[in-house]
């Protein structure tokens, strides 16, 4: 009963995570499986972001159960935000679940295993679920293994755990807990570390990664803690490439933007959310800035960068949304022109202030209001991509594409390529002549020594 499968739910963060417990159990002596067909023990982490997410974890481990009927021994874990926010609650629906282990408990999971796997050798019943919810200090710094695949060229760091914002709309401070940040000599040292293993990109992980170390370093010269380990990261040798999320726009003081003038390595893509263009909507969410100062910060990088691209997170239909703020919202997404875009129908989550508001919106309004931006975005996204037709733009050739006949790697902008390479390539930055573009994709051809690859 060594065999282990890992199915991840929702962000960047939590597939970070989920590959640190796999690390972390591989250098236990379990063996971590890619189907979960061949798993002794399958472990979800969840998403709490949306009811949706729940509801449909929730649905996978109750499929799952199934299989302990015709073998005892299977074992089932839920970790992660879900776990979290309805804890020991989940057994009312999930009565068979074999362990229940929340965000500051990831790295308890080696031994909680083998302790239902010593208790099962010695047959010894196993008797109540193991639940482990509780806060630990220091749990941000436990997030630091990594489970590369092979000639694998980018990876996450996660820099930052928890969040301080209070969102009206928003779960997280409960799923994650209060914003906790690790030492930068620990992260530049991982980062280090993941570069010598061959990678070549790095994206910083947190909650709120702009505000990394705000209560543990000093500004120096002006320059935010956030930036100064932008600053030690971009020195290593063997990293050619940053990027970071999730920021929030009150993080862009003067030093970040100016970080993208200076910081080569720092790829000229950003995601900013809005989440509303209206100003009564963004007080009512309790997101502590202006449409006009959301504007202000897109103007001034694009002043540093003009080619940049940007993404953002926004919710439609939030609790009083009239249709005069879903007109401001429009107005302000069609003039930030973005590249991608998370566009969300608000959704009702127990225990934060905007489910108890008046002003409910209907769900048509809501499917309607997300349809709207999702056209715009497609025809900014295909706009944008037309213009880097029959240009050459640096790409990073990560591997194979999901055909394997052609391979795939992301622009600076972090737009996907598909072309035509060799093996040998996986890890270079190589130009690419981009031949033609989708909504979503690139296509084109190497340009190798005076040597090209014709898709």
């Amino acid at each position: 009963m060594n065999r282990v499968h890992v199915k991840t739910y929702g962000c960047q963060m939590n597939e970070r995570d989920s590959e640190a417990v796999a690390a972390m159990l591989r250098a236990r002596g379990y063996r971590i499986v890619g189907r979960e067909d061949d798993c002794d023990i399958l472990l979800l982490n969840t998403c709490s972001v949306r009811d949706a997410a729940e509801q449909k974890a929730i649905g996978k481990a109750g499929n799952v159960l199934a299989r302990k009927k015709k073998n005892p021994d299977f074992v089932l874990g839920i970790l992660g935000c879900m776990a979290q926010n309805r804890g020991a609650a989940l057994l009312d629906q999930l009565p068979d679940v074999d362990l229940i282990v929340g965000t500051q408990k990831f790295h308890q999971v080696p031994d909680y295993l083998d302790n239902l796997r010593a208790a099962r050798d010695a047959g010894v019943p196993l008797g109540a679920t193991i639940v482990d919810l509780a806060e630990e200090a220091g749990s941000q710094n436990t997030i630091r293994d990594h489970e590369l695949a092979e000639h694998q060229v980018s990876a996450f760091v996660s820099i930052q755990q928890g969040c301080n914002m209070d969102c009206a709309f928003c779960i997280v401070p409960k799923t994650r807990g209060d914003e906790r940040s690790r030492p930068m000599d620990e992260i530049v040292a991982e980062c280090r570390t993941l570069a010598a293993r061959g990678v070549k990109e790095v994206t910083l992980l947190g909650q709120i990664v702009t505000s990394y170390g705000r209560r543990d370093y000093v500004h120096t010269g002006g320059v935010t803690p956030f930036v100064q380990l932008l600053e030690r990261v971009h020195a290593l040798d063997g990293i050619e490439r940053i990027r970071f999320t999730s920021p929030h726009p009150r993080g862009f003081k003067q030093d970040l933007v100016e970080a993208y003038g200076r910081l080569p390595k720092l790829c000229g893509y950003v995601h900013l959310p809005m989440q509303s263009g209206s100003n009564r909507i963004l007080r009512a969410m309790n997101r502590p800035y202006t449409r006009e100062r959301y504007r202000e910060i897109v103007d001034a990088l694009r002043a540093v960068r003009p080619d940049m691209y940007f993404s953002t997170d926004v919710i439609v239909g939030f609790p009083g949304e009239t249709e005069e703020d879903f007109a401001q919202t429009r107005e302000l997404f069609e003039a930030c022109n973005y590249d991608m875009a998370y566009v969300f129908k608000y959704s009702i989550r127990t225990g934060t202030p905007a489910a108890t508001m008046e002003g409910q919106v209907s769900e048509e309004q809501k499917e309607a209001r997300n349809q709207t931006l999702l056209a715009v975005l497609a025809r900014n996204s295909e706009r944008r991509n037309a213009t880097l037709v029959n240009t050459v733009e640096e790409v990073l050739v990560e591997g194979p594409d999901k055909t394997g006949r052609r391979f795939t790697g992301r622009t600076r902008g972090n737009r996907v390529c598909i072309f035509e390479a060799e093996p040998r390539l996986i890890g270079s930055l190589v130009p690419l002549k981009i031949t033609r573009a989708s909504v979503s994709t690139l296509y084109g051809e190497l340009v190798l020594s005076g040597v090209t690859s014709d898709l």
